[in-house]
């Protein structure tokens, strides 16, 4: 068994066997190394840093040097049973689309999120006036890749806007599984499993 980040490791579990998977902003492929050996997915991936890419491609998978933002356009319609979007949703330069991108070439979809109305990110700004640095987000404002700061929710309410149904939903504080009482504000990330 493969140690993985936690909203890794539910994805991974929640992920048909024999299924066909493209992992967007893939990064160094954990997840894809993961769903081929321990679930034989013919798992595909797009990432946009060609060091990442490199990795990728020398540990024996399918991935392709993109962005999300312009080249999910060139996958053809339900290419896939699965999109998997980690940690990466609050860099897309709009992340509605990339939402209707994902559902587009998936018939389903994962995406997870820091949720940056959790209760230190709060603290930080109310109490320190400046904008924090978490473990899961862990650069200064001026370095991080984030332009869109999403909360649980927004995009509870992103979905609902746009016709997604959310099937499945996770939540995580201090890399654990925690309950669904007062996410808003006490999950650091979340992951939803969203189809039309």
């Amino acid at each position: 068994m493969t140690k993985l980040r936690p909203d890794l490791a539910v994805i991974l579990d929640h992920v048909e066997p024999g299924s066909r998977a493209l992992d967007v902003g893939c990064g160094d492929g954990a997840l894809m190394a993961a769903l081929r050996d321990e679930k034989q997915v013919d798992a595909r991936g797009i990432e946009i840093d060609p060091e990442c890419v490199e990795r990728c491609v020398s540990r024996g998978l399918s991935v392709v040097q993109g962005d999300a933002d312009r080249d999910l356009g060139f996958y053809p319609d339900g290419a896939f049973d699965y999109a998997i979007l980690s940690q990466t949703l609050q860099t897309a330069e709009r992340p509605d689309r990339m939402l209707m991108e994902l559902l587009r070439v998936g018939q389903r979809a994962f995406v997870s999120f820091p949720n940056f109305a959790h209760w230190r990110m709060r603290s930080a700004l109310l109490f320190k006036g400046r904008m924090p640095v978490t473990n899961h987000l862990p650069v200064t404002w001026y370095e991080t890749q984030n332009i869109h700061h999403v909360t649980v929710t927004d995009f509870r309410e992103l979905a609902a806007t746009m016709g997604v149904s959310i099937n499945h939903e996770w939540f995580f504080a201090n890399d654990r599984p925690i309950g669904s009482a007062g996410v808003s504000w006490r999950a650091e990330y979340a992951v939803f499993e969203v189809s039309h």
